[in-house]
Parts: C-alpha cells; structure tokens; sequence
C-alpha cells in the first residue's frame, strides 16, 4: 500500500476562515494529520456560513463553505485562552511538525504562544499595518488588484470572490513542505510569514515592473486586451449565457468574419488589421454580439475553436457540477459527512501516478475528534477529559454567543 507524500508528518492546525484552513487542506490531501483546533467559544466562523435557519439541529456542521476547507482533517476543542488548555496546545506542539495559524499578528505573542512554525498574518508581524486584520476582499485593494479590475470607464471591481485567502492558502501550502526538506537537512525548524498582502501584489507583478520601467498606471482592461481585437465576452441564446473569443492575427479575424457569414469585414478599411480593429472594438463588439445571441454558447465556441479562432463558453457553476470532462476524469468525489450528508467535492488537485491522492476524511464536525487528540495523543484519562469538559476548557457544542 503506497503512502501519500506528507503521510507522517502532523499539523497543529490553529487557523479559521479560508486562507489558512485552505493551506492545510492542501496539506491534508498530500497525506499530512492535519488536527483542527477550534475553542466553544471561538470557533472558526465559517460554521456560521450555513444558509439554513439557525435553528436547524447542528447547524454548525453544516456549512458548505467550512465542509469544503476542511476534509481530511481531524477536529478538537480545546480552549488556548485558558492555563489548561494552553498546557494541552503545547504538549500537541511536541507531537507535531508544523503548527499553523493565521491570527492577527498580536494574538499568538498575547496567548504567550509567540513562536510557531508557520505564521500568516494578513500584512505581516512587522510594519506600520502589523495589527490590521485581513481579509481576501479588504487585501484585494491594499494589493492593487482591484484597480486593474473593472472597466475602462468604471470603478473599480472586486474579482468576485475573495480572491487573495486561497491565493496565500497556496503558497503557504507550498512553503510548509520547504521548511521541512530543510529541517532533514539540517534538523532545524524555523520561523515562515506568509503575508497575505505582500502575497497577492505578487501575482500583479507584470504591472509593478510595467510601472517601475515606463512609470504609467494601467488603465483597467475590462475584457479587452492590449495588443489583440476583437478580444471579449460575448452575450449568446438564453438567459445570462456568455462565451469569450480572441483573435490574435488577420487570419484568425477572416476565419471569425467567415463564420459568421460576414467574409467582408475582413477588407473592410475598419478591421483589416489589428490597430484598425483596436480602435474600432466596440463597433466590432456589436457586430460579433450580433451573431452569438443567435447562438448556444457551447454550440457558437466549438464552431469557432473549429474554424481556428479561440473561443470558450463561459461555464456556470451548474455547468462545471455537469462537465463530461471534469466527470470522466473523476475530478468529484462523493464524501459522506457525519452530520451534513453526502455531498459531491473536488477531488485534490495534484495528481501523481505512483501516490494518488483521494479524499479520506470529511471535515471534522465540531470536536468530533476530542477523544482521538486527548486520550490517544496526549494519553489523558476518561476521568481527566471529563474534567476538561467540566472546567469549560473543551465542550462538544460551540458557544452560538460568540458569534452573534
């Protein structure tokens, strides 16, 4: 029986919401014990992100967004603002690889926890902004994201989801492993910060060089592009259905004229050649629009991809959920969950031939796991658990006060 590529290693897992629950996934699916640590009387707030009435039994388990961030893990409660249970987190740090937290940058240092293995405050522990809390939607601006977003004459736009937590969640995921490679090799452990901020002006450093070298701020593009026209996303038949087509040379626009049973444009002084074609896009757009709402979006691209014009149907959610290719590939899995029910997810992402990766566990209802981590691991006795329920410093239900 293969072992997965972090099988033995273990994750003291002190992170909520998405950037950090998003990185030890990762880390879980290759293979890692991931062991979530929540307290009754704060938990991770995604519990609360359920769309179901409140008073529904166990609501808590049954939020899809928490439910998805979190498979393959096991789950504990244990209160870390008490003596006690900051006893308990210590002796889970001796037992453990990698301790992994994304608290604003005081919380650890004030919970005399100041050193763990890996770190991700949203804007770093060091600088003028070292106590702002961070958010994927809030980063997004102070990372110069959403100014490259929107159209060329509109406001700013947000990339529709909180684009920066799994962005970190990534790269976190990537340095964990690093660390690790580098403790074999010279049995130290250290210190790693991934800012959440300082990690999502990276992946808009086309534009940081762009600016260093010609000292311009770039227009926000909409759907365009800067050296190739027609390039956008065209309306087709039915209600909010889309398609994207580029043309990158005179070639491909001819075919796309062709196509669309208008072979003339292509001599026309207006589009016969890609600077006439870029000051002319938004009578191009018409003309292309014209044609597509005629059209099924899938239909319309395979025409196009047919005739040699890049083109793709722009895919819904329901869409992706029914994709032949993604479902001939086995990209869902069924996971079973304790409380919520069955469910459909994304198998993980890496794919390796000798040590394919599946999901094993699904996410931890809440303290599911309590006797798994205290007696098994810490090797405390029935009686000394129930003393810890008793003291408050665990509990089998969250506190539904502490999010209110």
């Amino acid at each position: 029986m293969f072992k997965l590529p972090l099988h033995g290693v273990r994750v003291l897992d002190l992170t909520m919401a998405w950037a950090g629950p998003y990185a030890t996934r990762l880390l879980a699916d290759m293979g890692a014990e991931v062991i979530k640590v929540e307290a009754a009387k704060n938990w991770d707030l995604l519990r609360t992100y359920t769309g179901q009435p409140p008073d529904v039994e166990r609501v808590w388990d049954k939020s899809p967004y928490f439910n998805h961030v979190n498979r393959n893990k096991y789950g504990c409660a244990l209160d870390l603002s008490n003596d006690r249970g900051r006893e308990l987190l210590l002796k889970l740090v001796t037992l453990s690889d990698v301790v992994i937290e994304n608290f604003r940058a005081e919380v650890m240092d004030n919970l005399r926890l100041s050193y763990e293995t890996l770190s991700m405050p949203g804007h770093g522990k060091s600088g003028p902004e070292s106590g702002f809390i961070a958010y994927g939607t809030n980063v997004e601006q102070l990372a110069g994201l959403c100014s490259l977003t929107g159209y060329e004459d509109g406001p700013p736009q947000k990339t529709g989801i909180s684009y920066g937590d799994p962005i970190a969640g990534i790269a976190a995921a990537g340095a964990v492993p690093l660390a690790l490679w580098d403790r074999r090799r010279t049995g130290q452990g250290q210190y790693i910060e991934v800012a959440e901020r300082e990690n999502l002006v990276a992946a808009i450093g086309e534009f940081i060089v762009g600016y260093s070298m010609n000292g311009r701020q770039p227009e926000r593009p909409g759907n365009r592009h800067s050296s190739m026209a027609p390039h956008g996303c065209y309306p087709c038949a039915g209600e909010d259905q889309w398609l994207t087509l580029a043309c990158e040379d005179d070639a491909q626009f001819a075919a796309l004229a062709a196509l669309i049973g208008q072979p003339e444009l292509a001599r026309d002084e207006r589009f016969a050649d890609v600077v006439s074609r870029y000051h002319n896009q938004r009578e191009l757009d018409e003309i292309i629009a014209g044609w597509t709402r005629k059209h099924d979006k899938r239909g319309a691209a395979a025409a196009l991809q047919a005739a040699g014009v890049p083109a793709s149907p722009v895919l819904t959610v329901i869409d992706i959920f029914e994709d032949e290719h993604l479902r001939a590939r086995g990209f869902f899995e069924p996971v079973s969950h304790t409380v919520a029910g069955v469910s459909e997810i994304e198998a993980p992402h890496w794919r390796m031939s000798e040590t394919p990766a599946h999901i094993r566990l699904p996410a931890p209802s809440f303290a599911e796991h309590n006797h798994y981590v205290f007696r098994d691991l810490l090797g405390l006795t029935d009686q000394e658990i129930a003393d810890l329920y008793e003291a408050g410093v665990t509990g089998a239900t969250p506190n539904r006060a502490a999010h209110q």
